[in-house]
């Protein structure tokens, strides 16, 4: 099974191209130690595939995303 990477926001020449190498955004995310909050976000996205019903995701995943900068700052 190919990674979902963030596949569902993505036309389809682009997941193909994703799908061969490593998403730079899951990279970046992966560094800045997000990584499962957002793959809980990503779940929702799909499960749901509305944002408004993964608020809480949404909110875990930035509240980590802005500790991190904080802490690089």
């Amino acid at each position: 099974m190919a990674k979902a990477g963030h596949a569902w926001s993505r036309p389809a020449a682009e997941q193909a191209e994703a799908e061969e190498g490593e998403d730079p955004l899951d990279a970046m995310i992966a560094r800045s130690g997000c990584l499962e909050q957002h793959r809980q976000l990503q779940e929702c996205m799909a499960e749901r595939r509305d944002w408004r019903h993964c608020q809480a995701q949404v909110r875990a995943f930035g509240a980590c995303m802005a500790q991190r900068q904080q802490q690089q700052q």
